[in-house]
């Protein structure tokens, strides 16, 4: 097989294992060559330190076209993401040609490139990579993605303006109230809710957030272990949101309140400023929207 029928092979093993709804996002996964994002062979299939060849190496390009991930950073359990994982994450955000999208975390910036196919050249992806190593190595990846720009900062203190999607990729206890006063109407958010795990980082949901106006309705998407975010973490409200991860009362909730109110039994989550509620969004109070 050529190396263009394996990113097709790859394309069409995606889409069997995430069923994703967006033809684009498929085609974007057989036309973004994975190989360069993931630096000089071999490869390690895998990314646990204490296995020092991995689950396997690769030498040949056309091995890292399957479902798997690569390591990134052995030493610090980076990988490239699960392809099939990330797929699912990306079509919940139903991107559009022209869209305004903030990717945080973007690693070595492979997911970037494939969002950025998706919205094409009349949208914009900007970019966040707190690690500058990382950074550094998602500038010179994308370099050819005129639509794409690359900011080595921390994402919960950036403000990338008014998006049409986000795609959150660090563990936070909770979304982070800047992102959702930077969604557009219609503006989706997905991002992993988690508690913190051992050696993983953090285990929990990942979830999507879409705005209507001033309020936001929520759906789980998946599970997911992934590294954390350590300035979107609240240490006040870990260990009750642990309690709602691990006894699955999770699988209630239905919205985002960012609007004053007393603590009820609809409260999930409560604190000051969000919070994570099983009350739809149809049956809240109006308020004013705060889009900035």
């Amino acid at each position: 097989m050529t190396l263009n029928d394996c990113r097709q092979f790859y394309a069409e093993e995606i889409r069997f294992a995430a069923n994703p709804k967006s033809h684009a996002l498929i085609d974007a996964f057989a036309r973004v060559a994975r190989e360069s994002y993931l630096g000089a062979p071999p490869w390690r299939i895998g990314a646990n330190p204490d296995q020092p060849d991995g689950d396997g190496k690769a030498e040949d390009p056309r091995q890292l076209y399957h479902n798997v991930v690569v390591a990134i950073d052995p030493s610090r359990h980076l990988n490239n993401g699960q392809p099939s994982a990330l797929a699912t994450w990306i079509d919940a955000l139903s991107l559009a040609p022209g869209m305004r999208v903030f990717h945080l975390g973007c690693g070595v910036g492979y997911y970037t490139a494939i969002m950025a196919e998706v919205i094409g050249g009349a949208g914009e992806v900007i970019a966040v990579e707190i690690d500058p190593g990382l950074a550094e190595r998602a500038k010179q990846n994308l370099a050819g993605y005129p639509n794409v720009t690359v900011h080595c900062a921390d994402g919960v203190t950036f403000d990338p303006g008014v998006c049409d999607a986000m795609l959150i990729n660090a563990g936070v206890t909770h979304p982070h109230p800047a992102w959702l006063n930077r969604l557009s109407e219609n503006g989706r958010l997905a991002f992993p809710l988690t508690f913190g795990y051992e050696k993983i980082g953090g285990i929990g949901v990942m979830a999507k957030i879409t705005r209507k106006g001033d309020r936001f309705s929520a759906q789980i998407l998946t599970q997911v272990a992934i590294y954390n975010c350590a300035s979107a973490r609240n240490a006040s409200i870990e260990p009750r949101l642990r309690e709602v991860l691990t006894s699955r009362e999770i699988m209630k909730w239905k919205s985002v309140r960012t609007d004053p109110h007393d603590q009820n039994e609809t409260c999930l989550l409560h604190a000051a400023d969000i919070c994570l509620s099983t009350a739809a969004v149809e049956s809240q109070p109006d308020s004013t929207s705060t889009t900035a």
